[in-house]
């Protein structure tokens, strides 16, 4: 298979439009055509990782966190990072990664974190990307039906409505508007070219908004300090900061953003977040979470980890349905930085 292939099908799943301004997310170094029978999973790419996957013998590096967040002055190898694109290179490895797009992205980094956390009635933190819909009719021949309506109702979120017609049958469905595309050369596969019609028309309502992080309930109330114990112990951690002047108060509504989620705490407060729980949190903005009477909980960046064990079976789901010749390997290095003492 190409990583193309991979790639495709990861962006139906998350697709790029979700990523917030300035992310680099998408492909990091090498050519989407190129052949892939082995893929890395991981959440960062470090020179110990690439010599992992030159280890097990992968040719693709599927990684959370991007490669290049900025743009490089130079390429000297006597920088161990840099030096790392060098060994990507020689060895043909591909690099891709997902960060706010997987962040956004329904059943991806965030509703991960929240469901860790056994949180209920989920929905999500921070407004983002929206996605507008326009309602697809088609119509077919009688005897080439089956074939277009299984193909529609394999997308996702599709609705089809189906109607039989003097010269054949008519179905309309809603897709999101940067399918529609997608879906009309599908359908050309199916149906004898000059055999059918269809027509897109805006949907004025509707659509659908992505979100970063999530915000829902406990099952049970429990005070910060007990919260606090719980998110050390679902994300295995040697350590975690608590902010908080208030460890007794009794819990019950909580917001998650995986990584770096100190500058939206305000959104988290006014969805009527009793406790936050997000990582990296600076030093002053830790005292504007205090004043302004809300409980963080900073359990690192690293919690994204989560991201490896759900990516690989997604991909191992998707390698058997596509009947893809792929190896999904889990990265066994600990990339976090930090150690508590």
């Amino acid at each position: 298979m190409l990583a193309s292939d991979l790639i495709t099908r990861f962006e139906q799943f998350a697709p790029l439009s979700l990523k917030w301004d300035r992310d680099p997310s998408g492909l990091q170094i090498g050519d989407p055509k190129q052949p892939v029978k082995r893929v890395l999973v991981t959440l960062d790419v470090r020179p110990a990782v690439v010599d992992e996957a030159i280890r097990v013998g992968a040719d693709m590096i599927f990684a959370h966190h991007p490669v290049m967040f900025r743009p490089t002055a130079n390429l000297d190898y006597q920088d161990p990072q840099k030096a790392m694109y060098a060994k990507i290179a020689a060895h043909h490895i591909l690099v891709y990664a997902a960060h706010t797009n997987l962040d956004s992205a329904d059943n991806g980094m965030n509703d991960w974190l929240a469901a860790a956390l056994n949180l209920q009635h989920v929905t999500g933190l921070v407004p983002g990307h929206r996605t507008e819909f326009v309602k697809l009719t088609v119509t077919v021949p009688t005897d080439q039906v089956e074939a277009v309506q299984e193909y529609l109702t394999a997308r996702p979120q599709a609705h089809l409505n189906r109607y039989a017609l003097n010269s054949g049958e008519q179905f309309s469905v809603n897709l999101p508007r940067p399918d529609l595309a997608t879906a009309v050369a599908g359908i050309n596969q199916f149906v004898t070219p000059g055999t059918w019609d269809y027509e897109a028309l805006p949907l004025l309502t509707g659509g659908q908004t992505s979100s970063m992080g999530r915000i829902g309930e406990l099952a049970q109330p429990m005070t910060v300090a007990e919260f606090a114990l719980k998110c050390k112990q679902v994300f295995q951690l040697g350590g975690l900061r608590l902010i908080s002047d208030q460890p007794d108060q009794l819990i019950q509504r909580v917001a998650v953003l995986g990584g770096d989620g100190g500058k939206f705490y305000q959104q988290a407060l006014q969805k009527g977040a009793q406790v936050y729980v997000t990582g990296d949190v600076y030093y002053h903005t830790g005292h504007d979470m205090l004043a302004a009477g809300l409980s963080v909980v900073d359990p690192g960046h690293h919690i994204e980890s989560i991201c490896i064990p759900k990516l690989t079976a997604l991909f191992d789901q998707w390698r058997l349905e596509n009947e893809w010749a792929l190896a999904v390997v889990p990265s066994k290095i600990n990339t976090d930085p930090f150690t508590f003492i």
